[in-house]
């Protein structure tokens, strides 16, 4: 096991798996069902998440980003099927608004490496799903449904993955403790608002962010979205305003 990652239990079905040592904390999730899993962001790419994953399932395992950003799509070169969202195709055909070199300073921003990588092999992954994902769509597992909830704002495709099951959200970067991106200019923040009004309905038991803290409760979306609620009632909820802090989160606009 590469010390790159830490592995943590949800159940005896679903695990966590963790880059601690790059500034942003990613999370990664594995679901494991009766005839397949489904690995939920695959981390920046620096080591092989392939086999890490391979020692928590036998099953076919699908890859899916609940964005396409180098922090969610990095280890995706070791999974030949995955799925994205049909807004985000033209991210994984070129069409990406950075430029790979800025990537490349993202990845390596306050990240404790292991040692000899070398940032110069990183590519930005690019390739075409074995599915193409929309809005209500269901991911079945076997045994788990997994229901995928476009909520943009964040990115024009972005996802959350809802298991109604396990009253499970799986919030990618929608929904985390710490400042929330909202001022690139592929990020809608009225879109933000409209996202977070349809996670906030849900009947949530846990939440599973992609980034920072694992200790977030069910609360804090109905928090956010009165939040941004009030911003677009003083018409802030635009880009250009900056950081609004709101203690254990904040939102840069």
């Amino acid at each position: 096991m590469s010390d790159w990652f830490t592995i943590d239990l949800i159940d005896a079905d679903t695990y966590i798996i963790s880059e601690y040592r790059h500034w942003e904390e990613t999370h990664c999730y594995l679901l494991n069902g009766t005839a397949s899993s489904l690995l939920i962001d695959t981390g920046l790419g620096i080591c092989n998440i392939h086999d890490e994953v391979t020692n928590l399932t036998d099953k076919p395992i699908i890859a899916v980003a609940t964005h396409i950003h180098w922090d969610h799509i990095g280890g995706h070169r070791y999974f030949p099927d995955f799925y994205a969202h049909k807004d985000e195709l033209h991210w994984l055909k070129g069409g990406f608004p950075l430029s790979i070199n800025q990537i490349k300073e993202m990845v390596m921003d306050r990240c404790d490496a292991p040692t000899g990588y070398d940032v110069n092999t990183y590519e930005f992954f690019q390739g075409t799903p074995s599915r193409i994902l929309d809005d209500g769509d269901a991911i079945d597992l076997g045994g788990r449904i997994i229901k995928v909830l476009h909520t943009p704002g964040h990115s024009p495709g972005h996802m959350c993955f809802w298991e109604e099951g396990k009253r499970y959200l799986f919030t990618g970067d929608l929904v985390y403790k710490d400042t929330l991106f909202a001022y690139y200019p592929s990020t809608d923040p009225q879109a933000y608002l409209a996202s977070l009004e349809k996670i906030a309905a849900l009947p949530v038991e846990r939440v599973f962010p992609a980034h920072h803290s694992l200790d977030i409760k069910p609360e804090i979306l109905g928090r956010m979205r009165n939040a941004f609620q009030e911003l677009k009632t003083e018409g802030k909820l635009q880009h250009g305003i900056g950081i609004c802090d709101y203690g254990d989160w904040a939102v840069w606009l």
